[in-house]
């Protein structure tokens, strides 16, 4: 098969598609005939080496994909040769076949075309993990989402609006802020140009929103304290903008605060199935009810991968980057 190599850590320039071993599938995996696959920030910082793959998954990049079931080990009970599927995954996505644990695996949302539905598995599986299962985000609260275009950022708007939460983002730029308010949020801030703390608490009436999903670490730590209500909660999911910071924890014990922080990729299989089932459980169905839709910025052929990659790391997109395989 066909798969998009990291030649050696560096630029977008290291990604080249070549003839590769097909993989094998252990008994209870299915062998998925890859549609399309999604960028993730992970797949720029493995590019460079900086987030190698966890031990057994695949060595090529790529966290979701959606496609055709080709091929089922004997413990399979659930899917079956020709089913339309999209997965979550550890590794493999940029290529044209992956193996992947059944409890990994989804079935394409109604309504979905095939190729969008590579937009979902990472996305929904990270929102739902971090700000529905662990946060406990409910109907009534309020909600901050920053980089509210990205594609974890587009997809919160649209969860929490689902559910009855006031929804804040921040984005760098008039044509962000207005996507994002498409989508559903109610209050959108340009970081550029506005401190989000100061527009948070007019907005609140000085008492803070309720949970924060946060992307950029450190930089922003102290402010999205200082941005939580009482019983806040704040959930890390990246640190683009560093891991070192200096704060002030006085706020954690007056206001009792919550902070935590998780990955996707590391969590064990089991962990993941368990996720995967809450997701058709409970975002399925929204999706299914024209409640939220794919948003995809652009499709790239996957020998085109570099270019995807050039295009995430500029920031201008407005949700996912998908290669069509």
């Amino acid at each position: 098969m066909k798969a998009v190599v990291i030649t050696s850590p560096g630029g977008p320039e290291v990604l080249k598609i070549q003839e590769v071993e097909d993989p094998q599938i252990k008994d209870d995996e299915i062998l998925i005939k890859i549609a399309a696959t999604a960028l993730n920030r992970a797949d720029t910082l493995q590019r460079q080496g900086k987030y190698p793959p966890p031990k057994g998954d695949s060595e090529y990049p790529g966290l979701e994909c959606s496609g055709t079931v080709e091929a089922v080990g004997k413990d399979v009970t659930r899917w079956k040769i020709g089913d339309q599927v999209c997965a979550l995954i550890g590794g493999g996505g940029y290529a044209e076949k992956v193996a992947v644990p059944t409890g990994q695996v989804l079935p394409i949302p109604s309504g979905v075309s095939l190729q969008d539905a590579a937009s979902f598995p990472e996305v929904a599986c990270t929102v739902w993990s971090t700000i529905f299962m662990t946060s406990k985000l409910s109907s009534g609260e309020t909600f901050l989402i920053h980089g509210g275009s990205s594609g974890i950022g587009t997809f919160a708007i649209q969860m929490a609006k689902c559910i009855g939460v006031k929804v804040f983002i921040t984005a760098g730029s008039e044509e962000k802020l207005a996507a994002c308010k498409e989508l559903g949020a109610d209050v959108c801030i340009n970081y550029k140009t506005e401190d989000f703390v100061t527009r948070i608490k007019e907005e609140t009436g000085g008492k803070g929103v309720d949970v924060i999903l946060d992307n950029i670490g450190g930089p922003y730590f102290q402010q999205n304290l200082d941005s939580l209500n009482v019983d806040g909660r704040l959930f890390i999911i990246g640190f683009m903008g560093g891991t070192v910071t200096q704060v002030n924890l006085g706020c954690l014990l007056a206001r009792r605060l919550t902070v935590q922080a998780a990955g996707m990729r590391g969590r064990s299989a089991k962990n993941k199935a368990q996720i995967v089932r809450e997701v058709e459980k409970n975002v399925w169905p929204a999706i299914a009810a024209g409640k939220m839709k794919p948003v995809v910025y652009k499709y790239f052929p996957l020998a085109e991968a570099a270019e995807a990659h050039q295009l995430m790391e500029s920031g201008k997109n407005i949700g996912k980057i998908l290669l069509a395989v």
